[in-house]
């Protein structure tokens, strides 16, 4: 109970009644909320992101096969799927401005101790009760990312919850949309700047600065943030930008009215039909996102011999193109499909197997883009860009890959979760959904690890396009069924 009354909700402030004084206020806190909740969350990807570009690193200095390394990654997938739930239901009525920062740095601590302990466990040296350090520290290893799975946990929540209540419902989509950039700008950070570390101080050194950075973000977070709109004086979000919609929310919210937490937790999330489809999409969502995300490295310097460098720049491609993906998705769902979200999920995965089918395909055979190159300028590619044509399409295809990824990664446990839902549980909707997500997290690090082992990289790829699939049919029905917020607001 102690740790439940630190992060306690603060009370609502006495009201701003001045006008222009509420105008002002909300116009420096919507901005300041706004990119404290980007950068907080780009920083919890760098510490999360970095073991991507560290796996190749460590089963040549560890000896570790792709199973029992995937044994690691999926340590934090398990952890972070029960704890994005438990930590949303936390969340709903924690103080923001503490949840937050405290997650931060417990996930760079975390980091730390999951690279210093190579030192303490160093393969080779010793036995344990005739277990040999290497084993000893892949179980080390596996605990330290596990536990960094669940700090990690303790970010988005407070982030969906800030989002809620910061920004009103005609503008969510957009802010929503142009946050979740963040997941992308972090990975991009982790893989730029985990590439550069191992590299130059080995593959320890792409968890101890992300970790120490984090440490000093939360604490300039603390200063940055603050928790609903009320606790520093300001109305209802809806109430001062959409007073007209605020009264039909208000309307459509009554029916909860004297209803426990939990009771309407119960209601709008663990017995709604169309929020368990979406959690079910989710888990294939997350087993294309982070089989990507984490093996892709991997892939290239092992299936294509590409340099670790080389590899790092092309998979610096997914989360870039994923920007753009996101903000795409956002947009063409609210300008274009005028608010339906699940035309888009189905166009998006349809391309991310497209792209796998590519990736299946590129190298087989003569190259074009090199015949054409040499064929206009006299000279090869390679002497020209350090790059063959078919590395140029690796490019393409593994960014395009996260663009059509990225999409459907913000909107299923996301915008479709809340619009689902009821602001009341906004934290606990999208953990729920979340942890299904990170189901499928889980099962994409030992999948992609035993497919590997098993049936070799082509494998992966069809492990991952044929999540795509599934997850398309999933969401295909939802595309001639009205939302459940639209059928209770015409209802």
């Amino acid at each position: 109970m102690g740790i439940l009354a630190f992060f306690k909700e603060p009370s609502a402030a006495e009201p701003i009644k001045d006008a222009e004084q509420i105008k002002k206020t909300y116009s420096h806190f919507r901005l300041r909320m706004f990119y404290s909740c980007f950068i907080g969350y780009a920083m919890f990807y760098l510490c999360k992101k970095n073991i991507a570009a560290a796996l190749p690193s460590m089963s040549t200095e560890l000896g570790y096969s792709n199973l029992e390394l995937g044994v690691i990654g999926s340590s934090l997938y398990f952890t972070y799927a029960i704890g994005k739930f438990v930590n949303g239901m936390i969340a709903d009525r924690s103080d923001v401005r503490k949840f937050l920062p405290v997650g931060l740095i417990l996930a760079g601590l975390a980091n730390i101790c999951f690279a210093l302990s190579f030192f303490v466990f160093t393969p080779g040296k010793f036995t344990f009760f005739g277990l040999p350090s290497a084993t000893i520290l892949l179980w080390v290893l596996a605990f330290f990312w596990g536990c960094n799975g669940w700090f990690q946990s303790m970010g988005f929540p407070p982030v969906a919850k800030s989002l809620t209540y910061w920004f009103s419902n005609s503008e969510r989509a957009t802010k929503w949309a142009m946050w979740s950039t963040s997941h992308q700008t972090g990975t991009f950070l982790a893989v730029i700047l985990s590439g550069f570390l191992i590299a130059k101080f080995g593959w320890q050194a792409a968890f101890v600065i992300p970790g120490i950075m984090a440490i000093l973000i939360a604490l300039w977070l603390f200063n940055r943030l603050r928790d609903k709109p009320q606790s520093i004086g300001l109305p209802d979000i809806e109430e001062y930008r959409e007073p007209e919609r605020a009264k039909e929310a208000a309307k459509a919210d009554a029916e909860d009215d004297g209803l426990s937490y939990i009771q309407i937790l119960v209601k709008n999330v663990l017995t709604n039909k169309a929020v368990w489809a979406l959690a079910l999409a989710y888990v294939f969502v997350y087993v294309i996102r982070f089989g990507t995300e984490d093996w892709i490295i991997k892939y290239l310097v092992e299936a294509k011999e590409n340099t670790l460098e080389l590899a790092s720049m092309k998979l610096a491609c997914l989360p870039l193109f994923g920007f753009f993906g996101t903000i795409s998705a956002g947009l063409i769902s609210d300008k274009i499909f005028k608010g339906a979200r699940a035309p888009i999920n189905v166009i998006f995965l349809l391309g991310v197997i497209v792209c796998m089918t590519g990736l299946y395909f590129n190298g087989t055979g003569p190259n074009f883009i090199d015949n054409a190159f040499f064929a206009l300028t006299g000279k090869s590619l390679v002497s020209v860009f350090k790059i063959n044509g078919s590395g140029i399409i690796d490019i393409l295809l593994i960014g395009f890959s996260g663009f059509f990824t990225y999409g459907p990664q913000m909107l299923i446990g996301g915008v479709c979760a809340i619009e689902s839902s009821s602001k009341k549980v906004a934290s606990a909707v999208t953990g729920f959904t979340g942890t299904f997500g990170y189901v499928g997290a889980m099962l994409s690090g030992l999948g992609t690890g035993f497919v590997v082992d098993k049936f070799g990289w082509n494998g992966a790829l069809a492990f991952w396009g044929l999540s795509a699939l599934v997850c398309a049919l999933i969401c295909l029905p939802m595309c001639f069924k009205k939302s459940a917020k639209t059928e209770k607001s015409q209802g």
